[in-house]
């Protein structure tokens, strides 16, 4: 499937930001649900993802960063920003031997980044935002997104595959920004 453009054809009503849980958040390691049928509600939901993605500024966001517990993502890995990819239902069917890090950083954990690997190419099946089921194939940096974005959907966050004693870090940083934000 052809990505759509980011800023139009998603749906013609009113988008609204949604708040973007962050790390430690328990409801970050919340298991989405798949969703039953791509509906108008679901339609809303990508626009406001979207929305709240190109505004935050990131490249990807998955429906458990906004307290959402259904298989959504929206990527957007464009210079541009002009290449909306909406993946509903999305599932890794087949991923290369080869491995490579990438620097990693999620909106659910501002202003940290750190190294992760993972499979260098990917096969993706998902649902667009018409419901209709479409594949691609991944490499480099969305590749990298897809797959962190779907880590998302099984309560998974990337600060997960550092080591203990970075995580442990990470997860006093962001108590820290936590408290002085509030």
């Amino acid at each position: 499937m052809p990505s759509i453009p980011a800023r139009h054809a998603i749906i013609d009503q009113a988008m609204a930001l949604l708040d973007i849980l962050h790390y430690p958040d328990p409801r970050l390691h919340k298991v989405a649900k798949p969703v039953e049928v791509v509906d108008e509600r679901i339609r809303k939901l990508v626009a406001d993802m979207a929305e709240t993605m190109y505004k935050a500024p990131g490249v990807g966001l998955a429906a458990t960063q906004v307290n959402v517990h259904e298989r959504v993502i929206v990527i957007d890995t464009s210079d541009a920003h002009g290449q909306l990819r909406v993946l509903i239902n999305p599932e890794i069917i087949w991923a290369s031997e080869e491995k490579k890090v990438w620097e990693e950083g999620c909106l659910s954990v501002p202003d940290y980044y750190d190294n992760v690997e993972r499979p260098d190419r990917i096969r993706v099946r998902a649902l667009g935002v018409d419901g209709e089921p479409y594949e691609f194939d991944a490499d480099g940096l969305l590749a990298v997104c897809v797959q962190h974005e779907m880590d998302h959907l099984l309560g998974k966050v990337f600060v997960q595959y550092l080591s203990p004693i970075k995580q442990t870090r990470v997860r006093t940083k962001m108590k820290k920004h936590q408290r002085e934000t509030v």
